[in-house]
């Protein structure tokens, strides 16, 4: 594995898609940064940050999957990163779909995936990870929060990196054995909001309510709304879930 460490740049996945331009990078090519300017998060939204608090890389992954399996790949990051935040006892841990993930309901995980196709197969994707550590301030973002203000302990954020790039190691070797049932069934456990009712959004701005029972080997968030008998799938451009 090849970790790449710098100061401060535009976006971590960004420099990463430019450098395998350049050059043929190798599996699990890994690039640092203590501040960067412009990270995305789902849907182009913003990721921001204060220098050198909270860790932020993203990993080049060399792959051969299916296009129609391409949520797989959101399923293992995010148990990866959940399992590692676990292992250093934070607190009532969850995935809000597709793939924010939340501790005592709030946002200290953002994930975003870029996937390199060739035909009908997924050649390789660049995973970006932006987790707040050791930030206590977010007034802007009230549904946001990190490590050190849910547990009041300051990490190494070094030590954090390893941790879930051990942990994406282990969770794509079950990719790679097509262990696919077992991954959903551990994402589906996890899953923010799954079996309760919850308030969403439409895409034409409606507020219904309904119960998460699953999400599609798409990706499609499975909702049964309140009062209907039918299972509707929804993408993440048609809903978001309100909380």
């Amino acid at each position: 594995m090849r970790i790449i460490k710098l100061d401060a740049i535009d976006s971590t996945n960004q420099y990463l898609r430019q450098l395998n331009l350049e050059y043929k990078l190798q599996d699990n090519t890994v690039v640092v940064v203590k501040n960067q300017t412009k990270g995305k998060g789902q849907m182009g939204s913003a990721w921001l940050s204060e220098p050198g608090k909270n860790l932020m890389f993203s990993m080049f992954k060399q792959l051969e999957l299916p296009v129609r399996d391409n949520f797989y790949i959101s399923m293992v990051v995010s148990l990866a990163v959940v399992k590692a935040l676990q292992s250093v006892g934070i607190p009532e841990l969850a995935i809000k779909w597709p793939n924010d993930i939340l501790s005592c309901d709030k946002k200290v995980c953002g994930i975003l995936i870029e996937n390199g196709l060739k035909g009908q197969h997924i050649k390789s994707s660049i995973i970006g990870i932006g987790l707040n550590v050791n930030q206590e301030n977010f007034k802007e973002l009230p549904k946001a929060s990190s490590l050190k203000s849910l547990t009041k302990k300051t990490y190494v954020i070094d030590e954090l990196l390893n941790i879930i790039l051990k942990q994406l190691e282990v969770y794509f070797s079950k990719l790679e054995a097509n262990q696919l049932d077992a991954l959903k069934q551990d994402y589906e456990r996890l899953l923010f909001k799954k079996d309760v009712m919850a308030e969403f959004k439409n895409e034409e701005g409606a507020v219904f309510y309904g119960i998460i029972k699953s999400v599609s080997t798409s990706g499609k968030l499975q909702v049964l709304p309140k009062g209907e008998t039918d299972i509707k799938a929804f993408d993440l451009k048609q809903l978001v879930l309100k909380y």
